[in-house]
C-alpha cells in the first residue's frame, strides 16, 4: 500500500528544545523533519507536532513548531489520550509520523494510531532516541504490530507520485 498526500496527516513526537542534545543524532534527526515537514507543506499534507510538559521540556525546536499548524501539550507519553486524534482531520487516515522518543512517546502514539483503524508509516530518519539500540527495537516491534517503516525521501515521492508533479523540482531541490 502506497501513501497518498491527500490522505496523509503528518504528525511529529516531541522534538523539543530540552531534549534533542540528549538524542543520538539528534540534528540529524531535526534536518530530516524539517525537510519533510517542509515538503508537507509544499503538497497540503497538514502537520501536527506534540509537546511533553513543555513547561519542563521546553517547545518544539523552532524549525518544527514553525511548520506545525497545531501543536498538542500533553502529559501522557501517548499522544492520543491528550488529544492527538481528535485533532487530526477528518477523512486522512494515513499517519506519517516521526519524532521522539522512539521507544517511548512515539511508539507509544503510533500504536494507538493503529488500534484506533489508521494507517501509519514510521520515519526511521526522522525518529530517534538517546539510546540507538532503543530506537531500533522499537522500529522493529512497530514493524511487526503493522507500521510501515520508511524514509523521508520514500515519503516524498510517494507523495507526489510522479516526475510531471508540480512541486517535483521544489521537493527534489530539498532531498538533494
Amino acid at each position: 500500500m502506497l501513501m497518498k498526500a491527500e490522505q496523509s496527516s503528518l504528525v511529529f513526537i516531541d522534538l523539543q528544545e530540552k531534549l534533542m542534545p540528549a538524542i543520538s543524532h539528534g540534528q540529524e534527526v531535526i534536518d530530516q523533519s524539517t525537510i519533510l515537514a517542509t515538503i508537507a507543506g509544499l503538497l497540503d499534507v497538514p502537520v501536527l507536532g506534540t509537546e511533553q510538559l513543555p513547561e519542563k521540556l521546553g517547545p518544539n525546536v523552532a524549525e518544527i513548531r514553525e511548520l506545525c499548524q497545531q501543536t498538542i501539550e500533553k502529559h501522557h507519553f501517548d499522544a492520543c489520550p491528550d488529544g492527538l486524534i481528535d485533532s487530526l482531520p477528518e477523512g486522512r487516515p494515513h499517519i506519517v509520523i516521526g519524532g521522539c522518543e522512539t521507544h517511548v512517546c512515539m511508539l507509544q502514539t503510533a500504536m494507538s494510531l493503529l488500534d484506533a483503524g489508521f494507517k501509519v508509516w514510521v520515519v526511521a530518519d526522522a525518529t530517534g532516541s538517546r539510546n540507538e539500540f532503543d530506537r531500533d527495537v522499537a522500529l522493529d516491534r512497530l514493524h511487526q504490530s503493522g507500521a510501515k517503516i520508511v524514509t523521508v525521501e520514500m515519503v516524498a515521492f510517494e507523495w507526489m507520485r510522479d516526475s510531471r508533479h508540480p512541486r517535483f523540482k521544489d521537493v527534489q531541490a530539498l532531498i538533494k
